[in-house]
């Protein structure tokens, strides 16, 4: 082969794998569909959860179908990540989902680069629990490679842990976050609280009614008759104990209970960071280069021996 022949061979693959990636980068994923947090159910979809406690927000949970992969599940209803300049969207560097600060992925630019892969005590880490499962399981598959099975738990905290995970535990169990109905509930609104108001006794008064209009008796005093014990001001139980509202705290407060459990309601896709797809180009381009001088250099030897 001359060398214009090879050159223009190299030329065109290269243009060839460039293509593939920006095809790649656009393209979006069909596999992860957004889902309301009812309708998971103990048995079908996948729980992903998400704990901004480290900046002072809450636990996001919502729903996903299956099957699909853990990045998949990452980058769709309204969640988006951000990779490493070094080692691609596969390392999940940054999280964000658009109905919390905006938007706003964390750590952020000011915090951590994402060009190198982040210290081993301060990044994303990754958990699962499987079906009925009562502790947490760390990854042993990146996000990517990871397929989690229905009805199960996947858990992002930020902080740091060894590889076996024996270091930095959630301090939430897998059943504070997994969804406990067997059927599929009706859509979920916006962001919610998952704790539950206090259940009142049967025949309680919930609210102000208005009162029946009633003619009044002059033949009857009245005394005469007993009076049910409903009144138009609350109960006792009613005012001891109010409901409580995903505004009262701004902020969790560290308790036992851990930080506050909200559920995310489905949004429109982010575009996934699409620039972390260039060092794997590079360095695929780098590889036809080295190798396709490899072997134009083997040639030209048996030619002149």
């Amino acid at each position: 082969m001359s060398t214009r022949a090879w050159r223009g061979t190299v030329r065109a693959l290269l243009a060839l794998l460039l293509g593939a990636a920006a095809l790649t980068a656009n393209v979006p994923s069909a596999a992860a569909a957004p889902q309301p947090m009812g309708r998971c159910t103990t048995t079908s979809g996948v729980v992903l959860a998400v704990d901004f406690s480290h900046w002072g927000g809450p636990v996001y949970r919502s729903c996903g179908t299956t099957p699909t992969t853990g990045y998949e599940l990452l980058n769709q209803g309204g969640w988006r990540t951000t990779g490493t300049g070094h080692d691609g969207p596969a390392f999940i560097c940054r999280i964000g989902y658009s109905g919390h600060q905006g938007g706003k992925q964390y750590p952020t630019p000011q915090q951590e680069d994402c060009v190198l892969t982040p210290p081993a005590s301060a990044y994303w880490s990754y958990w699962h629990a499987d079906p009925g499962a009562s502790t947490w399981e760390y990854s042993q598959l990146g996000a990517m490679l990871y397929k989690p099975k229905p009805g199960s738990v996947d858990l992002w905290i930020f902080g740091g842990t060894d590889i076996g995970g024996t270091k930095g535990r959630p301090t939430l169990t897998p059943d504070q976050l997994r969804a406990h109905n067997t059927r599929a509930q009706g859509d979920v609104g916006k962001p919610r609280s998952t704790e539950r108001a206090p259940e009142l006794p049967p025949g309680t008064d919930t609210g102000p009614k208005a009162a029946p209009t009633k003619k009044p008796t002059p033949s009857k005093p009245a005394s005469a008759s007993p009076r049910p014990t409903h009144s138009l001001s609350p109960s006792p139980s009613q005012s001891a104990s109010p409901s409580p509202s995903p505004t009262a705290t701004p902020t969790p407060s560290a308790s036992d209970t851990g930080p506050r459990v909200l559920d995310a309601a489905p949004a429109s896709d982010a575009k996934t960071d699409a620039g972390s797809v260039l060092p794997a180009v590079a360095g695929g381009a780098l590889v036809l280069l080295v190798g396709g001088a490899a072997v134009y250099a083997a040639r030209r030897r048996r030619r002149t021996e």
